[in-house]
C-alpha cells in the first residue's frame, strides 16, 4: 500500500482543502466498515483516514511535502489520531452531533425569548367594527437588579477553567480505527463558556423574572373566528435578557342572538303574522352597529327599514347591501333578511268564521296541494335562466 497521502486520497498535490475533504468523503462513504466489513477494506479505511489527516493539517502537510515523516508511526497506527466528526462528516454532509471540526463554540447565555398565544373573546359586533381590548399577561421581564446579567452587583461572569471559555471539551476513545474524538458540552459551565460565581438574587442567574403587565391590543374591524393579532416584542424576555418574544392574540367571537355571520355576509330571520305577510307591511328592525356601546350623537344608523311587499311568502330572502360585515382589506357584506311567516294554531270561533268566509271567496275551501322540488338542481337555475332571454 502506497505512504504517499496525495496518492492514498486521489487528489493533485496542489488540491486545496476543499478537493482534499471532498476526495475523503467520498472514500470514507465506500470503505467505512459498516459498508464493507473485510479486513482489507478496514485497513485500507484506516490508512485514507490516516491520509486525510495529514493533509487537513498544514503544518503535518507541509513536513510531508518537505520530505519528512508526517505520519509519526505509520499508517493505522496509535498515533493516527483523527475527529470522530470527519467521519460524521462523510455520511451525513455535515458536523457530527451539529458541531463542526473546529467545535461548535460555546452555547449563547443571551437568547430570544419564547412567544405566547393568548385567546379572547369578543362580540359579533366588536369583531365586525373592531375594538380595543386591555389585556392582563404573566410573562417574564429583564430583572431590574442585574439588568439581565445575571450577576450579583458588581460581580460580572467569569471564563470557565474547565473548557476555558470554549463550552466544551473533548473527550478521546480508543478504538480500532485509532483514536476517535468527540466534543461534549462542559459539565462545568453547562456549555455557556462563562460560570456566574455570585448569581443575582433577585432572579436566580437568570437574567428575568416574572411579572403581571397591563397590555392594550386594537382589534382590527372584520376579523373572524380564528384570526391572530400580533404583538411584536410584547412576549417573553429570553434568558440573559435576550430579545423578547411576540404575544399572538387569537380571536373568538362569541355567538349573538339575532345575526349569524357567512364570511362578511350577516343573516336572520323575522317573523310577520300571515295577515302582515298577505297585505304587505314596512319593519324598523336593529341593526348590528345597536350593540355598539356609543352614543345617539355617533352618526351610526342603528335601525333600518324592511319593506315587506304584499303577498311574501315565508322563506323568501330579503337583501341589503352594505349592512354585512366590513372585510379587513375594505368593502363590506350584505345583510340577508329571511321572512317566515307564522301561521296562527289556535282560533276563536270568529276567527275561524272569517277565515273560512275568507277561504271561500278565494275559492279555496278545498285544496289538494300542489307537489314541486324542494330545491332546484344548478342544471335548472342555468336553464331556466336561459329560457327567459
Amino acid at each position: 500500500m502506497s505512504q504517499d497521502p496525495y496518492e492514498l486520497l486521489g487528489v493533485p498535490r496542489d488540491a486545496d482543502a476543499d478537493a482534499i475533504k471532498k476526495a475523503y468523503r467520498k472514500l470514507a462513504r465506500q470503505l467505512h466498515p459498516d459498508v464493507n466489513p473485510d479486513p482489507a477494506t478496514q485497513e485500507r479505511f484506516k490508512d485514507v483516514t490516516a491520509a486525510y489527516e495529514v493533509l487537513s493539517d498544514p503544518q503535518k502537510r507541509a513536513a510531508f511535502d518537505r520530505g519528512g515523516d508526517a505520519f509519526m508511526g505509520g499508517f493505522g497506527g496509535q498515533g493516527a489520531g483523527f475527529s470522530f466528526t470527519d467521519i460524521m462528516d462523510a455520511f451525513f454532509g455535515g458536523a457530527a452531533a451539529g458541531g463542526t471540526g473546529a467545535g461548535r463554540g460555546p452555547r449563547p447565555r443571551v437568547r430570544r425569548g419564547q412567544d405566547a398565544l393568548v385567546r379572547i373573546e369578543v362580540t359579533l359586533a366588536e369583531a365586525a367594527f373592531g375594538v380595543t381590548r386591555e389585556l392582563k399577561v404573566d410573562t417574564a421581564v429583564v430583572c431590574t437588579t442585574c439588568r439581565g446579567e445575571g450577576t450579583a452587583p458588581g460581580t460580572h461572569p467569569v471564563p470557565c477553567e474547565t473548557c476555558r471559555g470554549a463550552g466544551e471539551v473533548a473527550h478521546v476513545q480508543r478504538s480500532f480505527l485509532g483514536e476517535i474524538r468527540t466534543l461534549r458540552p462542559c459539565a462545568a459551565c453547562r456549555g455557556f463558556g462563562a460560570i456566574i460565581p455570585e448569581p443575582c438574587r433577585e432572579c436566580s442567574g437568570d437574567g428575568r423574572v416574572r411579572s403581571r403587565r397591563n397590555l392594550n391590543v386594537k382589534i382590527p374591524a372584520g376579523v373572524d373566528n380564528g384570526t391572530r393579532v400580533q404583538l411584536s416584542g410584547e412576549g417573553e424576555v429570553g434568558p440573559g435578557g435576550g430579545p423578547a418574544g411576540d404575544i399572538y392574540v387569537e380571536i373568538h367571537v362569541a355567538q349573538h342572538d339575532v345575526f349569524t355571520r357567512h364570511g362578511s355576509d350577516l343573516h336572520c330571520s323575522v317573523s310577520l303574522p300571515m295577515t302582515a305577510a298577505a297585505l304587505g307591511t314596512t319593519l324598523t328592525l336593529p341593526t348590528l352597529e345597536a350593540d355598539l356601546d356609543q352614543g345617539a350623537g355617533s352618526g351610526l344608523e342603528t335601525t333600518f327599514e324592511l319593506e315587506v311587499k304584499a303577498g311574501t311568502q315565508s322563506g323568501s330572502e330579503k337583501v341589503l347591501r352594505g349592512r354585512g360585515v366590513p372585510g379587513l382589506r375594505g368593502g363590506r357584506g350584505d345583510l340577508v333578511v329571511t321572512v317566515l311567516v307564522d301561521t296562527p294554531t289556535r282560533l276563536d270561533a270568529r276567527q275561524a268564521e272569517l277565515l273560512r268566509e275568507l277561504a271561500e271567496i278565494r275559492g279555496e275551501e278545498s285544496h289538494d296541494g300542489s307537489m314541486r322540488p324542494s330545491q332546484k338542481s344548478v342544471f335548472s337555475r342555468f336553464r331556466d335562466a336561459f329560457n327567459q332571454h
